[in-house]
């Protein structure tokens, strides 16, 4: 069976190869499904395969009717794939072709045949060679590829951001805090979409800044970063996914590829940290309000030589009829809320962020979903749980006051077995029946009677 985790690793990978026409990246869609599918794909859990131009064709179908969740495998998820190579074949056929690259496909199925990787009955040679025919790559003398480099810019905005992460300097009067900045780029007018100072460097820390972008300047079609940890998780590849952006890296090495962002960096640093005074860094938020500032009123209605001499900010405006706004906010933040697992304790609370969260009693013991805002000024206080991606509850933040108070009910009083709905998902019903050996009494832990 299948986890959950690899489920949506299977979803992403789907969305990334329909992503292109979702994004109207394409102008054939029924060229690029072929020249997508002419090659094997690998795909998490299943391995190296080889799909048909019409399993696109499902997915991308399966993504506009349910989105990305209808891209996680279902039982039947095995139609339209090439089932006479398995996933250790494959790799096997892969291996014999590194180590002999000029070999030919004869002889590379009679070693295969020789130490038992492959069986005559189940493997014809038609086969192997239709398979090293499609996944034999050409090199040069050195053993290497050569790839050109060439400078380019988007026609239109929004088409492309870059992002990436900068140093700052320190702040704070006593206690010195490293600093952060966060940037996104928009590639053709040159705009800084969103550019903040934190203190940490982390998940919640990134879709924050990317979701203050979104709701400033549009949704991107794709969003180009390097290879940062929190770049390449899978719970932003799946923030992203979640509202149509598509999530691409560079290669490892390459920062030169993100070129634009990290000239961004280097004009703040000659032009706003070299005129930063000791009284900018008493704390973050002071140093935030000097940079809005000057990124307002030097950067984006400065005329800039790489779009003609235009302003980044006046041509972005120039072409505001291809933004695509946030139009639908409270939609737009569920898409935005993040996921993690956790185990409902036997006394229905769950542990999250050095914090106590108690649910209905019918959980205790389940493996759920949780999701949460971490956005939320006063603190998280609530998690929204979920099972196989549908709302069945919500865990609030204990309150050990009120609970040393609260009046216990026998659990004679009520069958667990029969446990009360919730209204509408929202509200968890705060009656919890626990059997003796497995209650915790907030009363005792208090002091009280």
């Amino acid at each position: 069976m299948i986890d959950e985790k690899t489920k949506m690793a299977i979803a992403l990978k789907r969305f990334s190869l329909i992503s292109p026409i979702i994004n109207g990246q394409v102008t054939n869609i029924s060229e690029y499904i072929s020249e997508a599918t002419r090659l094997p794909i690998e795909m998490p859990h299943y391995g190296t395969r080889q799909y048909a131009p019409r399993t696109l064709s499902v997915w991308y179908s399966d993504y506009m009717q349910g989105g990305l969740d209808a891209l996680k495998p279902s039982p039947r998820s095995d139609r339209g794939e090439w089932r006479s190579l398995l996933p250790e074949m494959c790799e096997s056929i892969l291996d014999k072709l590194r180590e002999f690259p000029k070999a030919p496909a004869t002889i590379i199925y009679d070693m295969l045949l020789t130490e038992g990787a492959l069986l005559k009955k189940d493997v014809s040679l038609a086969t192997v060679r239709r398979f090293i025919k499609v996944n034999r790559t050409e090199t040069d003398e050195g053993g290497g590829t050569k790839t050109q480099m060439l400078r380019f810019t988007k026609e239109f905005v929004n088409q492309l951001w870059e992002t990436d992460i900068m140093y700052g300097p320190y702040v704070g009067t006593k206690k010195k805090q490293v600093t952060y900045l966060l940037a996104y780029i928009d590639d053709c007018s040159r705009l800084i979409t969103h550019a903040e100072f934190y203190l940490t460097q982390n998940l919640e820390t990134l879709r924050s800044s990317f979701r203050d972008a979104l709701l400033r300047r549009g949704i991107p079609t794709i969003l180009y970063t390097d290879n940062g940890s929190i770049y390449r998780s899978q719970s932003f590849e799946y923030l992203c996914a979640n509202v149509g952006v598509t999530l691409l890296h560079t290669a490892i090495a390459a920062a030169h590829q993100k070129g634009k962002i990290e000239r961004f960096f280097r004009t703040v640093r000659l032009r706003f940290l070299s005129a930063v005074k000791k009284e900018d860094l008493e704390s973050i938020d002071s140093l935030n309000k000097k940079f809005a500032l000057w990124l307002h009123e030097d950067y984006q209605t400065r005329p800039h030589s790489g779009i003609s001499g235009e302003t980044p900010l006046g041509l972005f405006l120039k072409q505001a009829d291809k933004v695509q706004l946030v139009t639908d906010l409270a939609e737009f933040n569920k898409k935005l809320l993040i996921s993690v697992k956790r185990t409902v304790k036997k006394d229905a609370t769950i542990s999250f962020d050095n914090s106590l969260y108690e649910t209905d009693m019918v959980f205790a013991g389940e493996r759920l979903e949780v999701k949460y805002d971490p956005d939320n000024k006063s603190g998280v206080q609530e998690l929204l749980l979920f099972r196989e991606d549908r709302p069945v509850g919500v865990a609030r933040l204990v309150n050990f006051t009120d609970n040393s108070k609260r009046k216990r009910i026998s659990p004679a009083a009520t069958s667990p077995s029969t446990p009360t709905p919730h209204n509408g998902g929202s509200v968890v019903n705060e009656l919890h029946v626990r059997q003796k050996e497995n209650t915790i009494s907030y009363s005792d832990a208090m002091g009280g009677d």
